[in-house]
């Protein structure tokens, strides 16, 4: 893959959609865990396998306050979240 290209990951929870990028699902699902999201599963738009199905990558997410580095700018609180995940696998999805 072309460094610095992006893709989008679609991530639904009920009747609401949310779009999240990143080079990889993992990049994708910090971003969907910095902002509280535990439960995650990610599905690349527009990407469908060759036989009609989608894979969906499924993360459990985590967030926890942590003193910010030393060399940190100045406009950096003290205190700051960082999101963690862990891959739980793949699913294969038919229809979305």
């Amino acid at each position: 893959m072309a460094k610095g290209k992006k893709k989008y990951y679609i991530m639904r929870k009920g009747s609401k959609k949310s779009v999240f990028t990143g080079r990889s699902p993992r990049q994708a699902a910090l971003k969907a865990a910095s902002r509280g999201n535990r439960d995650i599963k990610l599905r690349e738009r527009g990407r469908r396998n060759k036989d009609g199905t989608y894979t969906m990558h499924v993360f459990k997410g985590d967030v926890r306050t942590v003193e910010a580095p030393s060399n940190k700018p100045s406009w950096l609180p003290s205190k700051i979240k960082k999101a963690t995940v862990s891959k739980v696998g793949t699913e294969k999805v038919n229809k979305i």
